[in-house]
């Protein structure tokens, strides 16, 4: 059951409106709504003040903890694979570098996607540098080919499917 499901359970078997409600937390009768209905996670703050105005306990209302976190979790993951991956449009390795570093810790997933674009950053480079010297008029092809293969494999990453890059040199490993 979610907070907002518990706080109308309790708010209904106390017998009081959504205005009530919201009178006596000093909150919108829309923001009651919206944590009623699962629209909004409410913050630590809010749910303290709709438990003393339910009188009861604040972790009565916050036992899903754990969903709300991986809520959080997963939208963070959204924001910086993504990220990670549009990086490559840099053919420095910083950026990548930088943001594989600040999040390894604090994201699932990111060490694999930032192993993956740093490899491919690398390769691409290389291809880019041989292609310079030996063959220009390829270089403009692997230009166009690494613009591309970073859009597709960052809208797959925002999907949630599978991403490939080829012809990449494994340089860094798991």
């Amino acid at each position: 059951m979610t907070t907002g499901e518990k706080i109308k359970e309790l708010r209904s078997q106390k017998g009081m409106t959504q205005e009530d409600l919201a009178a006596k937390t000093d909150l919108s009768v829309r923001t009651i709504q919206r944590i009623e209905n699962g629209e909004v996670v409410p913050r630590a703050y809010t749910i303290q003040t709709i438990a003393r105005a339910l009188e009861v306990d604040f972790e009565d209302l916050q036992s899903d903890a754990f969903d709300n976190n991986k809520i959080q979790k997963e939208s963070k993951e959204h924001i910086w694979l993504p990220l990670v991956h549009l990086s490559a449009y840099f053919l420095f390795i910083i950026p990548t570098a930088v943001i594989w570093i600040l999040k390894k810790e604090e994201i699932e997933n990111i060490n694999t996607h930032a192993r993956d674009v740093i490899n491919f950053q690398i390769s691409l480079s290389i291809y880019m540098i041989v292609c310079l010297i030996c063959i220009p008029p390829f270089f403009v092809l692997l230009v166009i080919y690494h613009f591309i293969i970073i859009m597709i494999n960052t809208v797959k990453v925002i999907q949630e499917k599978p991403y490939y890059y080829p012809l990449v040199i494994k340089f860094i490993k798991a």
